[in-house]
């Protein structure tokens, strides 16, 4: 299922990370606190029975905290990623030694392709490949065809009339049992049609980008209606202060590499 794992990669925010890409509005972040923050995220994924890799801070590149966009893992392979933004590219050379460790060996996109792995959803019957300000369609393709080789079904998902949208995962996340949370921007999307869908209030929107890990589903504090969403359908939630990281455009599944 893909929502059940026992591993995580993670990497604590670098000195530089202020410095990152963003386009929010809301001022610089507080890089100890996002220290903070990003242990109590560790320490709660530990504490669902994961084992977790902690691979150091990277000050040469302030958004090297979000793994995820450095490689697309699946239960029994993995794909190491040609990040969209130029300034990100280099995240990948210290996940490779880590990937070949954890798989026996990894497949790459190639350029002209661009992946991030924040654009990747991975579901219990398909794989859904957002295409959008970070992953081209090169990219895109040339991750379906790795994924068709393991058996895995994909479809390209074409986010670039969704304005403001970084990544498909920012406002969608598969919440297991056939079932997506989704920000009220997405809901049109045709890829969601064979989804159950809980959709967000507006003012939540951030929110929509939770994970479910094994029992459980991690999703950004402060967000009460979805909260409530996800009790009235039985999850059990845990909450997680994500301030620092929203600020620098992050959520809660950029923060690890689970498997």
């Amino acid at each position: 299922m893909s929502t059940r794992f026992t591993r995580a990669i993670v990497r604590p925010p670098a000195p530089s990370y202020a410095a990152g890409i963003t386009t929010s509005t809301e001022g610089a972040p507080d890089v100890a606190l996002a220290v903070a923050q990003h242990e109590a995220y560790v320490q709660a994924l530990a504490g669902l029975g994961l084992a977790i890799t902690r691979l150091p801070a990277e000050d040469a590149y302030p958004d090297s905290t979000f793994v995820e966009d450095a490689a697309v893992v699946t239960p029994t392979a993995a794909i190491l990623t040609r990040p969209g933004a130029a300034s990100r590219e280099g995240e990948v050379a210290s996940m490779a030694p880590v990937l070949d460790a954890a798989f026996g060996g990894f497949a790459r996109i190639e350029a002209p392709g661009t992946v991030d792995g924040g654009d990747i959803c991975e579901t219990d019957s398909v794989v859904l490949i957002g295409v959008g300000a970070r992953t081209n369609r090169a990219g895109g393709e040339q991750l379906a065809a790795h994924l068709a080789r393991l058996g895995l079904a994909s479809e390209i998902v074409d986010i670039t009339p969704i304005a403001g949208l970084l990544h498909l995962k920012t406002g969608i996340s598969y919440l297991g049992e056939g079932r997506m949370a989704v920000a009220p921007e997405l809901v049109g999307l045709p890829c969601l049609t064979r989804f159950e869908t809980v959709v967000l209030a507006p003012e939540e929107a951030y929110a929509a980008n939770c994970i479910r890990v094994n029992d459980t589903v991690l999703i950004a504090a402060g967000y009460p209606r979805f909260a409530e969403a996800l009790d009235r359908l039985g999850y059990r939630t845990l909450a997680l202060k994500m301030s620092e990281f929203r600020k620098m455009d992050g959520g809660l599944s950029c923060l690890s590499l689970r498997f």
